[in-house]
């Protein structure tokens, strides 16, 4: 199966919402923040603050990243999303939207790429995915998200 890349699609806001709670990592509030700029994006198209591909398997939404600028840098880019729904993962799904999303940033004067991410055990597999993609681990800050819970920055120079 070939691993189509697209854009954001008005129809794809369902299946973004059932991918993030499938994957049975991310709490609730952070579901209601990933939607918030789904819907940022859907409701104004051109708009470039938030930038998103969707990978689609078989015509599913098998995962999607979302992307910007950050404000106040040059070439400064943050990856706010990526996800990829659990049936998927596995088959180069999280792989392609990284190249999509760091090929992007690219043609837009990208130069660094910053992932944060938490420290707790359910992400491990994403910080290794980090890791197996060419980001550096760049700084933990502790007890950020919650006690217990820190916050790792990775980046990987563009």
């Amino acid at each position: 199966m070939d691993i189509v890349i697209r854009e954001l699609a008005p129809g794809d806001r369902g299946a973004i919402e059932a991918l993030l709670r499938d994957t049975a990592v991310f709490r609730p509030e952070e579901v209601a923040v990933a939607m918030e700029l789904v819907d940022s994006a859907l409701g104004k198209p051109g708009q470039e603050d938030y930038t998103f591909a969707v990978a689609e398997l078989s015509g599913e939404v098998a995962g999607y990243a979302c992307w910007g600028e950050t404000p106040c840098t040059r070439g400064t880019f943050d990856l706010y999303w990526i996800a990829t729904h659990p049936r998927y993962q596995g088959r180069g799904v999280g792989r392609s939207l990284m190249e999509a999303a760091e090929a992007h940033m690219k043609t837009r004067g990208g130069r660094l790429c910053v992932i944060e991410t938490s420290s707790l055990p359910q992400y491990g597999p994403t910080r290794t995915f980090y890791l197996g993609l060419g980001y550096t681990r760049e700084a933990v800050i502790r007890d950020f998200y919650t006690p217990g819970d820190d916050k790792v920055v990775y980046t990987k120079a563009l």
